[in-house]
């Protein structure tokens, strides 16, 4: 019974990690696809007149990192709350 809640935290707190780790990813993602020069697709995505760097895949990306922001949001309150309490119980 005890390995099974051992394991069971474990298992949760590498999905927190875990989950922390896909905002930054995308978010570099969209730097690297954003940067010119990178090779012969670039020349065909951006062969429009004007094109603004931060159309297709960049605009993607930029969206998985926002949307994948949730965990960072909680982990920030949450060390708030922390700091908070210790202060106030201090």
């Amino acid at each position: 019974m005890q390995n099974q809640v051992v394991s069971r935290r474990t298992g949760q707190s590498v999905a927190d990690w875990l989950s922390l780790a896909a905002a930054p990813t995308f978010a570099f993602m969209a730097l690297l696809t954003a940067v010119p020069g990178g090779g012969p697709l670039d020349m065909l995505c951006a062969a429009a007149p004007g094109a603004s760097p931060f159309t297709g895949m960049v605009l993607m990306y930029l969206l998985m990192s926002a949307f994948h922001l949730g965990p960072w949001l909680r982990l920030i309150s949450s060390r708030r709350t922390q700091r908070r309490n210790r202060a106030y119980w201090a």
